[in-house]
């Protein structure tokens, strides 16, 4: 057998030579992250369909492989190895650093760490997998690389809802070959609490579930922490009656009173539950944002009751071997030094004069800051501010751990925009690693609730930023994010669509109502009349046109430019390499955003319709636009559930809503719809007036 070996491995050897590197073109690659050194000299023997013989160096396993590199098989003898690798501790080298060299005939890989050495091979897959959408062998290359920050954590947020398991498998291979190695889990009621069974979605995963989805994570050097949202962002709690009594405020379900003890009690069952199911995190995220406390009229100062409730929750992670993590917005707002952080304009000497006046407010709570706790300082606009720097210094000159939070997803609706938030990402990036910050956290909310498909762009910028820094322009990320993504082919700027979905997604938001009213139609006493946009008066044909004739220029721009979107889409689902199922999920929000600028300009044809004729075309026209929403948000929810649950449990119970969270207003996926069902019922209404008016009025007889 070992003869059989020896001789497939030399015929493969001799086929390689056979195919001088002169007769190859050179291939275009483009890694995500991009590594620290990347030179490439020339192009080796190695095809990107020739089977290879690997070898560790010593007793070396070989890593999961994220990706598929094609024929690589183990063999004894190393003399005939084609790919060596070995983990060298001894390197001079950070923490999960790594050297990939592809010689002529000969693949060496050299790792600090066991984590080094699966980034060393999710790199040697990104090559293979440009070298066989191009047809070329590979490149002979050297490569030193390693990361910027140690720890690259994406925020998952699964409060208003979830996806099928098997979804969050995928993720965590996707994450995992992009060098993404943490994950803040916003667990909420999803998972299924064994000591608080109450407080638990009927659709929530249990902690087995959890458990296996963060096993398979960790093998994948990603480690999963949770988010178990404290103090405030209670809802998910304090909405069930058996909790009223812990309301800070009886009124209001949003936050704990901290000098009740059972608050503790909950929170502790609800942390023991939750480090069950993420056992490997080596952190608590205990949340702690955006939420002023009076514990039930108290006399207490709302900075003192902040900082008892977390030296509680500290002290607690601190002896199950987690280390706390905190949002730090409170007490800086309650000290008055907030608002530099988000005023870029703001000079040096103008923030100082705050903070000269109120630092006080701060250091008169001093001792009472947990010491052993990280002050996660989130800023997802403007992480330059001097106002920001300054806060985090402050933690840090007072000998406090301090990390960074920035954004791929806030509040925007149907998907991110921005550039995905890019500039931001980059800016706070780069100050951590200027700073000598451990780690950055990408967050991405979930409260009006995008497709996941749609934050991979702002992901895989993350993982570029935190990796290696500020080494491409835009462009230039865009493009290797095309190129991973859906392949080489889909790399250049005219395959280019999402940027320009950003300004019709925008439009659609508020496109049928009255102003920025999308998330709150739900809570208002009369939608129709104060939320969605007036119709035409029957009695005064043509003025409406008129009142709205900026808007209805905008929609013909955006339609003629979604229309360019959907020929780019299309040729892109045929042009694509792999992931089709990110292109159906724009497909479907191209066609909603397009859906409005229709409605706008059939309505401009029902306002200018010069006689009955016209206006019964036009009215046709308005119900069968009702009709095709119909089926357009049928096939939008038939995609979208490939992945994601839409609904949520019949007995689920919504909580208050004190952020008008999209997402959180309806147990089934009106909410995502609701301006257009709003508008379909006030032109039904309408019509039905332009109706009467036909039987009733002599003149039209």
């Amino acid at each position: 057998m070992k003869k059989i070996s020896i001789i497939y491995f030399l015929v493969c050897t001799i086929l390689l030579a056979s195919c001088s590197p002169k007769e190859q073109k050179m291939g275009d690659f483009k890694l995500l992250p991009q590594a620290q050194e990347f030179n490439i000299t020339g192009v080796s023997s190695f095809s990107y369909d020739t089977p290879i013989g690997y070898k560790a160096n010593g007793q070396e396993k070989l890593p999961i492989l994220t990706r598929e590199l094609i024929g690589l098989k183990e063999v004894t003898d190393k003399s005939i190895s084609q790919l060596v690798y070995q983990i060298d501790t001894e390197m001079d080298i950070p923490s999960e650093g790594y050297t990939l060299t592809i010689e002529d005939n000969i693949i060496n890989i050299k790792a600090k760490d066991e984590a080094g050495l699966f980034y060393a091979f999710t790199t040697l897959e990104q090559l293979y997998e440009d070298a066989k959408d191009q047809k070329v062998n590979l490149p002979l290359c050297h490569i030193t690389d390693f990361p910027e920050l140690s720890y690259r954590a994406i925020h998952l947020d699964v409060k208003h809802h979830l996806e099928k398991p098997e979804y969050y498998y995928g993720l965590m291979n996707k994450l995992a070959s992009f060098k993404v190695n943490g994950i803040i889990l916003e667990i909420e009621d999803k998972l299924k609490f064994k000591r608080q069974p109450t407080i638990a979605s009927e659709d929530a995963l249990s902690i087995e579930e959890w458990r296996k989805i963060s096993d398979y994570a960790k093998e994948r050097h990603i480690e999963i922490s949770p988010l178990v949202q404290g103090l405030g962002h209670a809802s998910f709690i304090l909405k069930h009656p058996e909790y009223f009594d812990l309301r800070d405020d009886v009124s209001r379900d949003w936050a704990f009173n901290p000098l009740d003890p059972k608050t503790y009690e909950v929170q502790f069952d609800l942390y023991l539950d939750a480090m069950e199911a993420f056992p490997h995190g080596k952190y608590l995220h205990v949340g702690g944002d955006e939420v002023h406390t009076t514990g039930r009229g108290s006399k207490e100062p709302a900075l003192k009751l902040q900082l008892m409730w977390l030296d509680k929750v500290s002290k607690f992670a601190e002896e199950h071997g987690r280390t706390p993590i905190f949002w730090d917005d409170m007490p800086l707002q309650q000290a008055d030094v907030y608002a530099p952080m988000f005023k870029p304009e703001m000079t040096e000497e103008e923030v100082n004069k705050i903070w000269e006046e109120n630092e006080h407010k701060l250091l008169a709570f001093l001792d009472d800051f947990p010491k052993n706790c990280i002050y996660m300082r989130w800023n997802y606009e403007t992480p330059q501010a001097y106002g920001n720097i300054k806060a985090m210094q402050w933690f840090t000159d007072h000998g406090m751990e301090v990390m960074g939070a920035t954004a791929g997803q806030t509040r925007w609706v149907l998907m991110p925009q921005n550039d995905s938030n890019m500039d931001n990402i980059r800016a706070f990036a780069v100050n951590s690693i200027e700073s000598g910050s451990k780690g950055l956290l990408l967050t991405l909310w979930d409260d009006d609730s995008p497709h996941f498909e749609l934050y991979m762009r702002g992901i895989l910028a993350f993982a570029e930023y935190s990796w290696v820094g500020d080494k491409r322009t835009n462009e230039e990320l865009k493009m290797a994010f095309r190129q991973r993504e859906y392949g080489y082919p889909m790399a250049t700027a005219e395959n280019a669509f999402i940027t320009n979905l950003e300004g019709p997604v925008a439009f659609w938001k508020n496109a049928l109502l009255k102003g920025n009213k999308r998330n709150y139609l739900s809570t208002m006493k009369q939608p129709l009349e104060d939320g969605v946009m007036d119709f035409p008066d029957i009695n005064d044909k043509g003025t409406w046109s008129i009142t709205h004739k900026e808007r209805l220029e905008k929609a013909a721009q955006i339609l003629e430019l979604t229309d360019s979107i959907a020929l780019k889409i299309k040729s892109a689902r045929s042009t694509a390499l792999r992931n089709d199922y990110n292109l159906q999920v724009y497909e479907q929000v191209n066609k909603l955003a397009q859906y409005s600028p229709k409605i706008l300009l059939a309505l401009k044809e029902y306002d200018t319709a010069k006689d009955q004729n016209a206006i019964k075309a036009s009215a046709t026209k308005l119900k069968e636009l009702e009709l095709g929403f119909n089926s357009l948000r049928k096939e939008l929810e038939e995609v979208y559930s490939k992945t994601r649950i839409l609904t949520k449990p019949e007995n689920y119970i919504l909580d208050q809503d004190h952020h008008v969270h999209l997402a959180n207003q309806s147990i089934n996926f009106d909410w995502q719809f609701y301006a257009e069902m709003m508008f379909f019922q006030k032109l039904d209404r309408e019509l039905e007036k332009e109706i009467y008016m036909e039987t009733t009025d002599p003149l039209k007889k």
